[in-house]
């Protein structure tokens, strides 16, 4: 049993490598997808063309068993995304500023409220 644990490491090495690379990228496919979905009318046509067209690669080359493949997809998958996602976040970023200067701006005004307070014990009631 050792000996064909041992006979069959390389190929059990070879295969780990392989599905750690299909789960990445389809994982990465998935990823892509919802950001597509998410960005809606934020995508230019160009950018929703190269990312459809790379997740289509990543599909085809999940459905095969050449690992190196499965990388490149996934490579150009990330590559044709990675611009989308940055426009995104930046996007996201900004309006969370502006969230962040309007409650600030908006305490400066007086809306905030002082108040006094007591504190009331109520163990030492019976």
């Amino acid at each position: 049993m050792i000996k064909d644990a041992e006979a069959n490491a390389e190929a059990d090495r070879k295969f780990e490598a392989l599905v750690q690379a299909r789960n990445q990228a389809d994982g990465l496919a998935h990823a892509a997808r919802k950001t597509l979905a998410d960005a809606g009318d934020k995508a230019s046509p160009e950018q929703k063309a190269a990312i459809e067209s790379a997740i289509e690669g990543v599909e085809t080359a999940l459905k095969g068993d050449d690992k190196d493949a499965i990388d490149a997809a996934a490579a150009k998958l990330s590559e044709a995304s990675a611009a989308l996602a940055e426009k995104m976040y930046a996007d996201a970023a900004t309006a969370s500023q502006q969230a962040n200067d309007g409650a600030a701006s908006g305490a400066e005004k007086g809306d905030v409220v002082d108040a006094e307070f007591e504190e009331v014990d109520e163990t030492g009631k019976k």
